[in-house]
């Protein structure tokens, strides 16, 4: 199957492809950093790692108050508007001084723009992707920004196997900000009458609950692996930022390659099937990355936890199911909008919580009772998900 007969003749989707091409790749090099940028130069410990991860989460708990100011704009027009708040927070990344409290102005910023594309390019992509499509564009979509990821953390390993960290941290932040600035450019070509003028984006249905509730479960558990994994690695087994950028390139990698299989599973066996299956797997990944220290030498629990991180990252993919499932239960597209925007405010109800109990658990309790935590979560999501209702056509 060709990307073109997925997607609509006449919509934007190449344009949407390019803009987060190079957007990820800024955010490749951006992340390929910055957990040991914040360690390093800011001097953060895990404490202060879940407060800096507790305001980049806000703008996802506000995306609903920001969406409903700006009601009335498009989808395309939102999305432009991501990528300048993202362009800026980059920049000034760029330019500050490793002060805590600067860091985390700057991650506040770019998080805003971040927070409000996800839901947008998510949005144009099913609404531009053709009926019974919709599992497998969001894979190409996602692909697409794992490339870009891939090549930012190839050019942070390379980078860091030839200089000393910490004379390299503001370069390549100088760098990724020229890749969000032209991505930024690149987006102000889409242009689409998406509009939903009628349709507030604070937007709540009954028949949404479960996909709300699927949103909190899967924020909670996705949030410790994403604020906590890398800092395990870096704090707990002493891992450089050219060995993070390479655990990070090969989930790209990875990611990369099984995200179109993801998306074309979701549509052959069903949503449903998926969410279920994903978080059951999870618990095998918490339990060696949580205990692995406790079975094997450090090498060798280091290299097992470095798997494991592969692994979520892959098992992460399965999120794109609940998309899937909006959009099959969606009366229109700008409900279907709606609703993913709306829940991404949902997932953050719990997530900025995590960010902070998060930190206080691994300081006071280890992290072995961190990841037991984000197992019992990941089984309540596959509990709940068990108890969808299918339509008939996915069953």
């Amino acid at each position: 199957m060709s990307i073109k007969s997925i997607f609509k003749d006449g919509s934007r989707y190449k344009a949407l492809f390019l803009s987060l091409l190079l957007c990820a790749i800024g955010s490749g090099l951006h992340k390929g950093i910055l957990d040991n940028y914040v360690a390093e130069m800011a001097l953060m410990n895990e404490l202060d790692r879940g407060v800096m991860e507790f305001f980049r989460e806000i703008p996802g708990l506000l995306l609903v108050l920001i969406l409903a100011v700006f009601y009335r704009s498009s989808a395309e027009k939102m999305y432009k508007l991501s990528m300048v708040f993202m362009a800026a927070g980059m920049v000034m990344q760029s330019l500050i001084d490793p002060v805590k409290a600067l860091v985390i102005l700057a991650i506040f910023i770019y998080s805003t723009g971040e927070h409000i594309q996800i839901g947008m390019r998510n949005t144009l992509t099913l609404e531009y992707s053709k009926t019974g499509h919709g599992g497998v564009a969001l894979g190409y979509q996602n692909s697409m920004m794992q490339i870009g990821n891939l090549l930012g953390y190839i050019a942070v390993i390379g980078a860091f196997a030839l200089v000393a960290s910490a004379k390299l941290f503001q370069p390549v932040f100088m760098v990724a900000a020229l890749f969000m600035v032209i991505a930024m450019f690149v987006s102000f070509q889409l242009h689409g009458n998406s509009n939903q003028k009628k349709t507030n984006r604070f937007y709540f249905r009954k028949k949404f609950t479960k996909y709300y509730m699927l949103e909190m479960f899967y924020g909670a558990r996705k949030q410790v692996f994403f604020t906590f994994g890398p800092y395990v690695l870096i704090l707990f087994y002493k891992a450089d930022a050219g060995i993070i950028s390479l655990l990070f390139a090969i989930s790209a990698i990875a990611c990369f390659v099984l995200s179109p299989w993801v998306g074309r599973l979701i549509d052959r066996i069903g949503y449903k099937t998926v969410m279920v299956a994903d978080t059951l797997l999870l618990v095998i990944v918490c339990f060696f990355y949580g205990f692995a220290h406790h079975l094997f030498s450090m090498d060798v629990a280091f290299v097992v936890c470095c798997v494991n991180y592969v692994l979520d990252s892959v098992i992460s993919l399965a999120s794109m199911a609940s998309n899937v499932y909006v959009q099959d239960i969606s009366d229109s597209q700008e409900e279907m909008r709606a609703t993913i925007s709306t829940g991404i405010s949902v997932n953050h109800l719990i997530t900025i919580f995590i960010a902070l109990l998060g930190g206080w658990v691994w300081n006071m309790l280890g992290i072995e009772t961190l990841f037991i935590v984000s197992a019992v979560l990941g089984l309540c999501n596959s509990a709940y998900a068990a108890t969808i209702k299918v339509r008939n056509h996915h069953e």
